[in-house]
């Protein structure tokens, strides 16, 4: 489903968004040192559509998201959930919209506190913001937990006592108690098993047709966001350097590293001939970028051009733009 262009339907916005990590100097090493995570990024989430970035590990994807949440502080740029900037909210401020944005993370076991039952996991939240009364609280939790896939029973249980597709079901859980617009869901099945995987895949979409949630879904599997996603952003060292409606991106996919990720994903049909693009060389490092278009160092159509000028986005169609020298359309 193509991503809307009504103003009024969009609930994340965000704008040139920055993040630099700052290294240490070392002495005879030179002052200043900066990791260049996420560089310059835009994108927008509308209303009940999940918006996925794709891309290797080391991409900055995970940081988008956790930036996003103001778990890291930004270097410069703007996030506006429902039109106001998150970034200038002062505490109280921010506290209040806290339960409209939220955060599924990729290692269940580790967000989950050991000495907590998976009932008291998922009551905490919704007792801080006051999302239920008290004496609805425990009629309200065994009603998300159910609709998460987990029984009464289970509520008494330690996080210890739950398989790793069960724990992040009590992440969601969890999430989905305090009444949420947005979830932002960091790798969330990549520690699971493929059979696992997909029952939450199912979940999240379910719970997205009956609550209108929208979704930012970051991850490495292609294969994956085939299934969940509206708009796909494939993201390289620090930039989105293709973004398109799902099916665009699959079918005329534009940038040559959308290109290779692509024909890297397995093909699951006996006989079928291994359509693989290995590239060449390393990522290079964040902290010294390649000048020009970043992934011409590994890229098999680099031209001339590609090692001197940044190539500046352009509308392929009207939920397709692509960062390629070899594309001369409108700039984006």
């Amino acid at each position: 489903m193509p991503r809307s262009t009504e103003s009024e339907s969009v609930i994340l916005e965000v704008k040139n968004l920055v993040k630099h990590f700052p290294l240490r100097s070392l002495g005879f090493r030179k002052k200043n040192r900066v990791v260049h995570a996420v560089d310059g990024v835009s994108f927008s989430i509308s209303m009940g559509h999940t918006f996925s970035i794709v891309g290797e590990s080391g991409c900055g994807k995970s940081t988008i998201g956790r930036t996003i949440m103001r778990l890291y502080p930004p270097t410069a740029g703007e996030v506006l959930f429902k039109g106001e900037n998150i970034f200038t909210l002062q505490r109280k401020s921010l506290t209040a919209i806290r339960p409209k944005m939220q955060m599924i993370f990729q290692d269940p076991y580790a967000s989950l506190d050991p000495r907590m039952t998976a009932g008291e996991l998922v009551a905490e939240a919704v007792e801080k913001h006051g999302i239920v009364p008290k004496n609805q609280l425990g009629d309200y939790i065994i009603s998300i937990m159910k609709d998460c896939g987990l029984s009464e029973e289970q509520a008494e249980r330690f996080p210890h006592e739950f398989s790793g597709g069960q724990r992040q079901r009590i992440c969601i859980a969890r999430t989905l108690a305090l009444q949420p617009e947005l979830i932002v869901c960091d790798e969330p099945v990549s520690a699971l098993d493929v059979s696992i995987q997909a029952q939450i895949i199912n979940l999240l979409r379910t719970l997205q047709r009956e609550r209108g949630i929208a979704y930012l879904f970051i991850s490495h599997d292609l294969a994956v966001v085939k299934h969940v996603s509206d708009t796909v952003a494939v993201m390289y060292l620090g930039e989105i350097v293709e973004q398109a409606d799902k099916h665009t991106l699959y079918v005329q996919p534009a940038h040559p590293y959308t290109k290779a990720l692509l024909k890297a994903v397995p093909v699951l049909r006996p006989g079928a001939a291994l359509n693989s693009l290995i590239l060449s060389g390393d990522v290079p490092s964040a902290e010294n970028p390649p000048r020009g278009c970043r992934f011409h160092t590994r890229c098999p159509e680099c031209m001339e051009v590609c090692a001197r000028e940044f190539p500046k986005p352009r509308v392929l169609s009207p939920n397709h733009w692509v960062a390629c020298h070899q594309y001369n359309g409108p700039p984006r």
